[in-house]
């Protein structure tokens, strides 16, 4: 017969309740803090769409927006960013240019490119420029997650509908010796070209690039004779088929 006064022994399942919150407290670590991503692209609804799709993400948060190159990098400068997301048509200044400047500033800073353009000189750019991902706007809701999470874990990202092609034509090109392709223009060549196809005179040019009004003429010059072309109007037309600006 059991003695009234000893204490009883823990049953099972109290036993195993203390087990099972031991367990809690070690297996039940705080998760880190979500990936603080900068939006970059020129159109307010679609930085919209794709805030939906990275905000629905328990790791991934956008903490600010910018409308076009040059206030990312000013952003990025100033705000606690851990990833830039650009287009590459953006005014004042491309995705592109915004990620060669932000490369230099924040080298640690990941980058992905969103873009509408299919397109192997982009990707090949966008490389060069310090972009670890590239993700067009087309399959932008089944491939930018990964792809933000593949910059994040410092892994490179192309989508999977280019894979075989680009790096078919990247190893054909090594094994020939050849380089990357080339681009057509220097990049204060198409800072000026992007400018005058928006249509800033050579004097806002030159304010604009801290250059002289007769310098940014000298480019102009250079770029209709390199290009082939006869005026501004065919200059704005190249730099639109080239995604420098949108038509």
């Amino acid at each position: 017969m059991t003695d009234p006064t000893e204490p009883a022994e823990p049953t099972g399942s109290a036993g195993s309740a203390g087990s099972a919150g031991s367990a809690e407290s070690i297996d039940g670590a705080e998760p880190p803090p979500p990936t603080r991503i900068l939006l970059a692209d020129d159109h307010a609804l679609v930085r919209g769409g794709v805030r939906l799709i990275l905000d629905a993400e328990p790791d991934l948060t956008v903490v600010a927006e910018a409308a076009d190159g040059a206030e990312a990098v000013a952003l990025a400068r100033s705000e606690r960013i851990d990833l830039v997301v650009l287009d590459i048509s953006m005014p004042r200044m491309t995705g592109l240019q915004a990620a060669r400047e932000l490369s230099r500033l924040r080298p640690e800073l990941r980058i992905l490119i969103l873009t509408m353009y299919e397109n192997e000189q982009y990707f090949f750019e966008a490389l060069k420029a310090g972009a670890s991902g590239y993700v067009p706007k087309s399959v932008a809701d089944r491939d930018l997650v990964e792809a933000c999470r593949a910059a994040v874990r410092d892994e490179p990202f192309i989508y999977p509908g280019a894979e075989t092609a680009l790096i078919r034509t990247y190893l054909d090109r090594a094994e020939r010796g050849r380089p990357l392709p080339d681009k057509a223009v220097t990049e204060c060549e198409e800072e000026i070209l992007k400018l005058v196809a928006e249509g800033h005179s050579s004097k806002e040019i030159g304010d604009l690039l801290v250059i002289s009004p007769k310098t940014v003429e000298r480019h102009r010059a250079n770029l209709l004779q390199k290009l082939g072309l006869r005026d501004r109007l065919e200059l704005t037309r190249y730099a639109i088929r080239v995604g420098l600006i949108e038509p």
